[in-house]
């Protein structure tokens, strides 16, 4: 606050990145507080955008992605519990930089549930990818258990690319792939099982 003004005045800090050679991106405090985030899975960010607010000694200060992480989408969010307090260096969320190419939206669906259990459906018809690029192991395997916000796949719709997140009315918080039921690259229609599922422990 200025003494002058009595105002407070805005502050800005950036991220620091952790683990830079990784495969994914670790987005960590830039010092200690309280971390509210303004991002949510499947969000596509740019260096300079705001990932939250951290609270310090009753002090706003607004976090913004630090370079190199343009076009990575966010996998996972803090504890995914909303606020939490934070140390200096510790892990505010987890960016995919192999996702470039996927839109802002992650596409969902609605459980639907058929002769061999409970499946996810393609939400639209395209071009089903199970790898974020060649050469990359798949989203996800028989056996994995995969909870909400876990991507499943990518959905090329006329070029634009979406990412296939597991979540919507009527699954599970948490399943165990039982079976994927397409191929990597096989063109699907608009409800066709992707992936059948079942309880997990």
């Amino acid at each position: 606050m200025s003494a002058a003004s009595g105002r407070m005045h805005a502050r800005t800090l950036t991220a620091l990145v952790r683990d830079p050679d990784s495969a994914r991106i670790t987005i960590a405090a830039p010092s200690v507080g309280w971390f509210r985030p303004a991002i949510a899975l499947g969000d596509v960010l740019r260096p300079g955008d705001a990932l939250g607010i951290l609270e310090v000694l009753g002090s706003a200060i607004a976090i913004v992605a630090p370079k190199g992480t343009r076009g990575a989408v966010v996998e996972r969010v803090g504890d995914g519990k909303g606020a939490i307090a934070v140390a200096h260096g510790q892990a505010l969320c987890v960016l995919d930089p192999e996702a470039a190419g996927a839109s802002a939206g992650a596409a969902a669906a609605t459980a639907a549930t058929t002769s061999g259990g409970l499946v996810f459906p393609s939400p639209l018809s395209g071009r089903f990818y199970a790898r974020p690029a060649p050469g990359k192991p798949a989203f996800v395997a028989v056996g994995d258990v995969i909870e909400t916000g876990h991507t499943i796949g990518m959905l090329e719709i006329m070029k634009t690319f979406h990412r296939l997140t597991y979540r919507g009315e009527g699954l599970p918080a948490t399943a165990r792939i039982a079976a994927i039921l397409v191929t990597d690259e096989d063109d699907v229609t608009t409800g066709q099982a992707l992936i059948r599922l079942e309880e997990a422990p």
